[in-house]
């Protein structure tokens, strides 16, 4: 399937491909396909995580119908927990969302987490480059994460932590890891009053302690209940810097590269033989069957 007949084929044909794309190994056509849709980005990437019981979905809803309020269409990756028989999604963050199955602007895919820890599949990664190609805005929403899980990270343009109010959780992002890649933080339920602000002092006091990209995130109160909040945290997400999409593409032929071969596998993988392929998927394929060898 091409990119072109994608973008006139709507939901349905998107969904297809999606499909596709959902094996153990992706072939030669498929990294060609999802190397085009690298190559011509019309959106940019929000990864959203932290842990379980933040409020993710609901604060995906109210992304959701914010975003598509400026007449900006979106695309939405809810990963959820895998069902241990069958290791598909449970499907529990798609059933939280209210959606209009007549907006033509609006996809939304639900893709099980698997036995990749950090929060994302390899679908997902897939999936997020091809839907960057389709849509105004692509979502990611993660599972729940730990300390130091933060995959999404790998394929966000903009990434986006929750931490909830009351939970301890402020205190726990303390730690080296976690505090090191968001591009904006989100102190949820701020409907909560004196402990939302609690957590926000937490979160800029952890802010002091921690390594972080350039200035560091901004730190915004949000209420997905209220709608406090949640023009400023769509600002925040929409504006910055351009993304390092040559970076991206050589951090995910690496971590490609070192899941399956090891960090050995990865220390014989030359930076030129990555900017010399036409995309990040064609060039772990091709490092692939040179390390097989």
């Amino acid at each position: 399937m091409l990119l072109e007949e994608l973008k006139s084929g709507g939901k349905r044909a998107i969904a297809r491909a999606l499909s596709r794309l959902d094996r153990l190994e992706l072939t030669l056509d498929d990294a060609d396909l999802l190397d085009a849709a690298y190559a011509e980005p019309q959106g940019i990437v929000i990864g959203l995580t932290g842990p379980p019981g933040v409020g993710k979905s609901t604060l995906t809803q109210a992304l959701i119908e914010r975003i598509r309020a400026a007449d900006k269409s979106v695309a939405v990756i809810a990963v959820d927990p895998s069902s241990q028989s069958t290791g598909g999604a449970l499907l529990g963050d798609r059933t939280r969302l209210s959606l209009d199955p007549e907006d033509r602007k609006l996809f939304v895919r639900s893709l099980a987490a698997r036995n990749r820890l950090g929060g994302l599949s390899d679908h997902a990664i897939a999936a997020a480059m091809l839907l960057r190609a389709l849509f105004d805005v692509v979502l990611v929403e993660t599972v729940g994460i730990g300390q130091s899980d933060a995959d999404v990270a790998l394929i966000a343009d903009r990434s986006l932590l929750c931490v909830q109010p009351g939970s301890g959780d402020a205190l726990q992002f303390m730690k080296a890891g976690i505090m090191e890649w968001p591009d904006v933080i989100a102190v949820t339920k701020a409907d909560t009053g004196p402990l939302a602000r609690r957590a926000r002092a937490d979160v800029e006091g952890a802010l002091g302690l921690a390594a972080h990209k350039g200035d560091g995130p901004s730190v915004c109160l949000v209420s997905a209940r209220t709608g406090e909040g949640v023009d400023g945290l769509v600002d925040a997400l929409l504006t910055g810097d351009a993304p390092d999409r040559a970076g991206q593409a050589e951090r995910l032929v690496r971590d490609a590269i070192t899941r399956k071969f090891g960090s050995y596998g990865a220390s014989k993988l030359s930076s030129s033989a990555i900017q010399g392929a036409n995309g990040p998927f064609g060039a772990v394929l091709a490092a692939s069957e040179k390390l097989k060898t």
